[in-house]
């Protein structure tokens, strides 16, 4: 029988951008104070204007936008795509351990302490993108969305704003556009599950924690997405996106292996591909970074991390070497810090839960390749560890209240904790595409 013929996919539709912002602008919780709008329950988000948002409203009262002791609630402003600075006074009228996520989970305020009746400020650097873009050349480009990512809150037109905690509560938001003689330099990450914003618990990654360690001055954007390899990042046009806007003083971190091993004879293409990657950004006047692969949770009878990467994390240094880029070896330092924590212990660090031990976990996961919370927090110190051992000029910008990181002692997993964000969708969170990937 004749197949029937295939229909062309239905084009994407367009991003719709609101107007940018002519300046900062200020929100209030309850009466508005001069220059600013103000936050009542009944403020919601559109895509014409700021609000709460994802069905969250937190209780208005006091000059305080304050949640049910556990949170969390939401706030949006649509805004076109590029780098915002948002100041934060948090707190309210009662004592709160509060942690500010931005997007889809990018931590930037971790259980900060505050004291009935005070207030402390907070300043986030944010990015925020969109799928389309305009090449060097002025033709138009759009990256190649997977279904996962359609309405991720990291590809869409606003910036979303997570409180949560105990008791979470602020009084005042600004959020005022990084441009022009306020832009500031921004580093972009280029990788695969294992970096990418995680937007469902209790999965994580590395570059989701990164912008908690930096101070302002510098923004975080995390163009990594799960099941790439350095090929498919090139050919769903992602490194031509960060290609039409890196500029001098930016950096790009790039970590590939995990699915490069899948790819066969990827080897030849691996080490051309990522050659480029460097020649091309620093032909931008930026700094290329390579980020070797951190280690799978397989041990070997001695307790022994074991080389599963298949020679990419060689590779990566070979080409650090050739090309005199500055190299941050998480493959090195994920297998003492692995290794330090032992077979057992490691555990806390990957995909191991029960069914039923978070919403939407439906089935037990082993998963020895993906990170909890827990595993992608080790991992972003390890990397602050290397921007300070390479003495990387970005490394200013680091919070210099955590103090620098010792793989080969790690936090204590008992002592460490995150509050958890619910999922925006229904159903089974072992289930989603990264769970195949061993």
């Amino acid at each position: 029988a004749a197949r029937p013929p295939v229909m062309p996919a239905t084009p994407p539709a367009p991003t719709v951008v609101p107007p940018a912002l002519a300046g900062p602008v200020t929100f209030t919780c309850g009466a508005a104070k001069k220059g600013a709008t103000a936050l009542t329950q009944s403020t919601l988000f559109t895509p014409a204007n700021a609000g709460w948002d994802l069905k969250t409203v937190p209780t208005v009262a006091d000059g305080i936008c304050s949640a049910a002791a556990t949170g969390p609630f939401f706030f949006s402003i649509p805004v076109p795509p590029g780098n915002y600075r948002v100041t934060l006074a948090l707190g309210g009228n009662a004592a709160s351990t509060i942690t500010v996520r931005a997007e889809a989970r990018r931590l930037y305020v971790q259980t900060l302490p505050i004291a009935a009746g005070k207030t402390v400020t907070r300043v986030l650097d944010v990015n925020v993108r969109i799928p389309e873009f305009t090449n060097p050349d002025g033709t138009p480009g759009r990256v190649r969305l997977k279904q996962r990512e359609i309405g991720n809150l990291d590809w869409d037109a606003k910036l979303t704003l997570e409180f949560n905690g105990v008791n979470p509560a602020f009084h005042s938001l600004t959020v005022e556009p990084l441009a022009g003689a306020k832009a500031e330099p921004t580093l972009y990450l280029a990788g695969d599950s294992t970096m990418v914003d995680q937007d469902v618990e209790p999965w994580a990654s590395w570059g989701q924690q990164l912008p908690r360690f930096f101070l302002p001055g510098v923004v975080v954007a995390n163009h990594a997405e799960s099941g790439e390899s350095a090929i498919s990042f090139l050919g769903e046009q992602r490194f031509a996106e960060i290609m039409s806007l890196i500029k001098p003083g930016d950096y790009f971190f790039v970590q590939f292996a995990h699915n490069d091993q899948k790819v066969a004879n990827g080897m030849p293409r691996y080490i051309e591909i990522m050659t480029g990657f460097v020649n091309q950004v620093r032909a931008k006047g930026a700094t290329p970074v390579i980020v070797t692969a951190q280690n799978r949770n397989s041990f070997d009878a001695s307790g022994a991390i074991n080389d599963t990467l298949g020679g990419y994390p060689q590779a990566s240094r070979k080409i650090a070497a050739d090309t005199n880029t500055a190299l941050i070896d998480l493959n090195d330092m994920s297998k003492t810090m692995f290794e330090t924590m032992g077979p057992e212990g490691a555990k806390h660090a990957f995909m191991n839960f029960k069914a039923g031990s978070y919403p939407g976990v439906e089935r037990d996961i082993a998963d020895g390749t993906h990170f909890n919370n827990f595993g992608a927090y080790e991992l972003a110190q390890c990397v602050t560890h290397g921007i300070r051992a390479d003495k990387l000029p970005i490394g200013k910008f680091l919070d210099p209240s955590v103090h620098d990181f010792d793989p080969a002692h790690p936090d204590v997993f008992a002592d460490f904790h995150l509050p958890y964000t619910p999922p925006q969708q229904q159903g089974d969170v072992t289930q989603i595409p990264q769970a195949n990937l061993k």
